[in-house]
């Protein structure tokens, strides 16, 4: 991997259920990052803020070409998109709210996460950083978040050109109707600010140096989490380019106990490998102690990825692929009966379990309609016919070895 300034950096982001040891892989990675020489920052989109303890620091330059951010919503919001925060504050003011109680409502629910992803872009454009590790949030939450910056682009793009023409017609009767401000142009600015962020964040986070991570423990449950999560950040774009089995019990040996424990972890991670070949597993022992500290976390970084190098640019293949007469996206552990195809104008509109994406289609294929689609082998297949009426497809209906109906 260069360690060029102006290349985009390496960018790994760690994911996985709550408890399987995410935040430790992620602080062993940077840690192992650094020590190679490479400048390494490490962020947390994860509000619990664990980096720091599984560290043993605080933030800052934590050992040499490590650096350890935590994210300072109030300060990022003030000095990007202070417009938007101050004309919230002003709207609750006139309308009776105090001004301490006015502060804390304008940093909604979530909007941690939303500014770290943010502040990511802005580090990764700085040219300063060769590795950047992203410790994220549990799955759930996770998904939320990188499905934010598509699905906002798909309200913005409609919403904001007509808002601007409303508010430019409506502003003189906000104030003597309603009472309050209405938002001018500074604030709707800022707007499109925010959302320019968002779509670059996005940009950074499907691109070619950038994978993520599935983190879990061979445990059932933990299992079937992590197969519908590698299905849904296919879904939306992200490439997963390694799974880590983390706290895999040694040998049983004469202990009955731990070797029923060992015989249970060995099916699950063999049922892990079917799961998600051809992804590598990085296998991760049940340490005596927590891995606390740069230099057991080090230790740990080197025995997790053993002669693999974990810098390198992802060989996995974009999820997402466009052709003359076709689009594929892969789906690894999908059903066919969980997923299903529709088009809406321009737009495909793809379901895969309880998430959605709304695809908005090239010029090319947008002018086509839709001859089929398929669902083998982990892949989606939608193909196009040069007629230009659009139509619908569920994928459901599709027969195992042809097209959907359309």
């Amino acid at each position: 991997m260069s360690k060029a300034a102006e290349v985009s950096p390496r960018v790994l982001l760690f994911t996985g259920k709550g408890g399987v040891g995410k935040t430790t892989a992620a602080a062993a990675t940077a840690t192992l990052a650094a020590r190679r020489g490479f400048k390494t920052l490490i962020v947390s989109t994860d509000t619990a803020h664990s980096l720091a303890d599984a560290l043993g620091v605080e933030p800052g330059e934590v050992a040499p070409g490590l650096h350890l951010h935590q994210v300072d919503t109030q300060r990022t919001m003030e000095r990007h998109w202070g417009e938007l925060q101050d004309y919230a504050r002003g709207l609750l003011a006139e309308l009776g709210l105090d001004e301490i109680t006015s502060e804390e409502i304008t940093v909604l629910p979530g909007a941690e996460e939303v500014i770290a992803l943010l502040e990511l872009r802005e580090h990764a454009r700085e040219g300063r950083w060769d590795v950047i590790v992203v410790d994220c949030a549990p799955t759930a939450e996770t998904l939320r978040l990188l499905a934010l910056p598509e699905a906002l682009d798909w309200h913005m793009t409609r919403l904001m050109p007509v808002g601007r023409k409303l508010m430019r017609l409506a502003s003189p009767f906000v104030r003597s109707v309603a009472r309050v401000s209405a938002p001018g142009e500074e604030v709707m600015s800022a707007g499109e600010r925010f959302h320019r962020g968002l779509l670059e964040v996005r940009e950074l986070l499907t691109g070619d140096q950038t994978s993520v991570r599935l983190v879990l423990t061979p445990e059932s449950v933990v299992l079937a989490e992590a197969r519908r999560t590698l299905t849904s950040l296919n879904l939306y774009g992200y490439r997963v380019d390694a799974v880590i089995a983390n706290r895999v019990f040694p040998d049983g040996g004469a202990d009955e106990w731990r070797a029923q424990w060992v015989a249970a972890q060995s099916r699950l991670l063999t049922e892990a490998e079917e799961s998600f070949s051809p992804l590598p597993i990085h296998v991760v022992p049940y340490l005596p102690a927590e891995p606390v500290g740069r230099s057991a976390l080090a230790a740990l970084g080197e025995a997790l990825y053993g002669e693999a190098d974990p810098f390198a640019a992802p060989s996995v293949e974009p999820p997402l692929r466009l052709a003359a007469d076709e689009l594929t996206l892969a789906l690894p552990g999908a059903e066919r009966d969980d997923v299903d195809l529709a088009r809406k104008g321009d737009e495909l509109i793809i379901t895969a379990g309880p998430y959605r994406r709304i695809l908005a289609l090239p010029a090319a294929l947008a002018r086509r309609q839709i001859s089929g689609a398929v669902l083998r082998d982990g892949l989606l297949r939608v193909r196009f016919t040069s007629e230009a009426k659009p139509d619908e497809a569920n994928v459901a209906d599709a027969p195992e070895e042809g097209p959907a109906a359309t």
